[in-house]
């Protein structure tokens, strides 16, 4: 049991040492502030949208108010996640909590899905049994939600670093352009009483959104499977390896992200001689941190008859 003048022992382990790489595994930049006040901001007007909608009976306007709704839970799981991710590694989790961010992206992803699929549904039911729908209180609430899309939308625009916050950002855009629909909806329908155009509108958001649905989707998918980041060339970084000094040959080599932002490697590389490992691991440090970003690495040495004898 540590004392008072010893720090546990997994503080101890996860300690990093001059010469470590950086990343700490927590996420320690991030800014919860800007979730916090996205959060309050979405939820407090699809309240009011939630009764406008029903009360003018517009399609357009309660599918733009459960889309706030959504959002709402959205931006709280991404804060929840940002919380959870704050979390220093420990004895049962030496990496951290920085999972939590990409795995919260995903599940904002496959709502959003889900979301543009029952908006999809409910305007092709209007199309067939069109409903009266009040124009000018439909243009006058959505302007409003316009006006609040775009300061929760400018709000998380200042995190850009973070996939799940740009995963969040994506439900605000969505919402953004839906309340756009229902201002163009509710003038057309006052002006001229045509009220095919609020699920038509409704529709096309939904086509709209699901480009960037879909690449929050990718994007998370690939960071939870441990895929190579998108900006590194994995097949290159062997090369660049190999072409190192008193590198033989590398092999059993592994590039993924700690955290989202965080890339790291660890793999065997074959010298000559064991004298030679200090000078050739100050080289691959350096080139992989200048070429590629790579702070975290961890190499194995070997030698050529260690590496037949693994063969």
């Amino acid at each position: 049991m540590p004392t008072k003048s010893q720090p546990p022992v997994s503080t101890h382990l996860h300690a990093h040492r001059a010469g470590d790489a950086k990343h700490r595994h927590v996420s320690e930049d991030r800014s919860q502030k800007i979730l916090a006040w996205s959060v309050a901001l979405t939820l407090a007007f699809a309240v009011v949208e939630v009764f406008a909608g029903f009360w003018s009976h517009s399609l357009a306007l309660i599918s733009d108010a459960g889309h706030m709704v959504t959002d709402a839970t959205a931006l709280g799981l991404a804060l929840l996640a940002q919380i959870i991710s704050k979390r220093p590694p420990s004895a049962k989790h030496s990496f951290g909590f920085g999972r939590a961010e990409a795995l919260a992206a995903f599940v904002n992803g496959l709502i959003m899905l889900a979301v543009v699929c029952w908006i999809g549904f409910q305007a092709v039911q209007r199309f067939s049994q069109p409903v009266a729908v009040r124009g000018a209180a439909v243009f006058i609430v959505a302007t409003v939600g316009l006006a609040v899309n775009l300061a929760v939308a400018w709000i998380l625009s200042q995190d850009k670093r973070s996939v799940n916050t740009r995963a969040a950002l994506v439900h605000v855009m969505g919402d953004l352009l839906g309340s756009i629909a229902a201002i163009v909806a509710g003038a057309v329908i006052y002006l001229t009483g045509w009220l095919t155009i609020d699920p038509l509108l409704s529709l096309f958001v939904s086509l709209l959104i699901l480009k960037s649905t879909f690449a929050v989707l990718r994007e998370s998918y690939h960071f939870l499977m441990e895929g190579v980041p998108l900006h590194i060339d994995y097949v290159q970084v062997g090369a660049d390896l190999a072409r190192i000094e008193g590198v033989l040959s590398v092999h059993d080599l592994h590039v993924w992200e700690m955290s989202p932002g965080y890339p790291a490697l660890i793999g065997h590389i074959e010298i000559r001689a064991l004298p030679e490992w200090p000078a050739v691991l100050r080289a691959v440090k350096a080139m992989l941190l200048k070429r590629y970003g790579i702070d975290h690495v961890t190499l194995q040495a070997e030698l050529p008859d260690m590496a037949d004898g693994e063969a």
